[in-house]
């Protein structure tokens, strides 16, 4: 129990339960799926394997079954709670920090984009609350960047004005532009069920569009809305806005446009933003400088990408988003079961090392054929597990394939006979023969 009154939690892996995390750290290697079943088969509830697999089926556009593998870590997570571990209390956390403890944020975080799909929206607003109230100081999967869309879409508006009034002050909520848009557009939603002014609702809303600027197109242009040519070609909400932006800020203004689309695309709501547009164009010509103001502020906060931002846009999987991500995070090696682990991680046990091919001391006989295989690498490390008659054994199947390789091109190899003088005077003979033309044909 922490001095705060919060209890901090920790998964533990026994000593047969990380033998077969080592046997999966393995089958990923071996980027050969079947690998991963085999494991799946002899350990049902294997949790990396459950994570793993379901990307796999999700690639494979088999999202039942992809779901339902989720479902069942969840069910082996929820199985292995401690006593005082309570879901709902709002006081449990877990440090993301340590390997054990990521495999549950990310199940959890499938379950949400899974659920959503079906229209459950509500129960992923309440898996929101869950992963942020895990770790709501490093919210390491950033769920502030999705949270707004949930609530919008089941119409909790008043949950999420409250949000972000209680949590602005030490979360500058404001700064992020789901949120920028995403408040005003509840407040436009509660002033309409109750009747009352839009004015808090579209002074906020032109705030966030003097502060965010590059984010107008991008929203209309997923809403297939074709602005007027006072809008489009106003030098504000122009091109030259967009590619202005930091890089940090074109990645969240790409996230919160691929997801949130659907939220304005009413055509109440597009009227009422489209007035706020005018209105925004008005001020900027009149010399408005809250423009000038948020423009050099975001030169400065925006510098660059934290890595649980990183790490949302990989799960989430919106295209315009990943596309936005700078060459050298895109082409960094990504796993399923642990995308962009923390660099301070909290490793409570280390894969055993193995030999390579070349420390084996198979002799030089054994070396030499291994290395005639197409496939031979000396730094590759053998499985322990298969021992020396599995590398025997291998080494024999690799050798014999060989073997029956180089037999079969050595048969096929057949010398070209040398020409024959004959033969040319043959050829010769027979050419004049076809020139020539039967005696008994007659010319047509």
């Amino acid at each position: 129990m922490s001095n705060e009154g919060n209890g901090r939690f920790n998964f533990e892996h026994s000593k047969e339960y990380q033998r077969v995390e080592f046997l999966f750290y393995d089958a990923v290697e071996s980027f050969n799926p079947q690998n991963i079943m085999n494991i799946l088969n002899g350990h049902p509830y294997h949790i990396d394997c459950l994570i793993q697999l379901s990307e796999i089926c999700r690639m494979g556009e088999d999202v039942q079954m992809a779901t339902e593998l989720i479902e069942r870590a969840l069910y082996c997570f929820e199985l292995n709670f401690h006593p005082l571990f309570s879901m709902t209390s709002g006081n449990c956390r877990l440090d993301y920090r340590r390997p054990e403890n990521r495999a549950f944020f990310l199940a959890l975080f499938r379950h949400i984009l899974f659920v959503g799909q079906k229209g459950c929206y509500k129960t992923s607003l309440e898996f929101c609350k869950l992963i942020l109230s895990l770790d709501p100081d490093n919210d390491p999967l950033a769920i502030l960047l999705m949270v707004d869309f949930y609530a919008l879409r089941c119409e909790q508006f008043s949950f999420l004005i409250r949000m972000y009034h209680e949590w602005e002050a030490h979360k500058n909520l404001s700064q992020l532009p789901n949120f920028a848009m995403s408040i005003p557009l509840a407040m436009y939603h509660e002033a309409m069920q109750q009747k009352s002014s839009l004015e808090h609702a579209d002074k906020m809303l032109q705030n966030s569009l003097l502060a965010f600027p590059g984010l107008l197109m991008p929203l209309l242009e997923k809403c297939s809305i074709t602005p007027d040519k006072e809008v489009s070609s106003h030098m504000f909400f122009g091109t030259e806005t967009q590619l202005s932006q930091p890089d940090a800020l074109k990645q969240l203004v790409a996230l919160y446009a691929g997801r949130c689309w659907h939220c304005w695309k009413a055509a109440d709501v597009m009227t009422w933003l489209e007035c706020n547009v005018r209105q925004v164009i008005t001020r900027v010509s009149q010399g408005e400088p809250l423009a000038e103001e948020y423009r050099n502020k975001a030169k400065v906060r925006y510098k660059g990408t934290p890595r649980n931002v990183y790490r949302h846009i990989i799960l989430s999987e919106i295209k315009d988003a990943t596309a936005s991500m700078p060459p050298e995070m895109a082409n960094t090696p990504v796993m399923s079961y642990d995308p962009l682990p923390p660099l301070d991680s909290i490793t409570s046990y280390t894969r055993p090392s193995r030999p390579t091919r070349a420390q084996q001391g198979t002799g030089i006989l054994s070396s030499f054929l291994q290395s005639l295989l197409p496939n031979y690498n000396p730094q590759e490390q053998v499985d322990e597990d298969l021992g020396a008659a599995g590398g025997v054994e291998g080494l024999r199947e690799g050798v014999g394939a060989l073997m029956e390789a180089m037999r079969d091109l050595l048969n096929n190899i057949r010398p070209v006979d040398p020409p024959r003088e004959d033969e040319h005077a043959q050829d010769r003979d027979a050419e004049g023969e076809a020139d020539q033309l039967p005696e008994d044909q007659e010319w047509d």
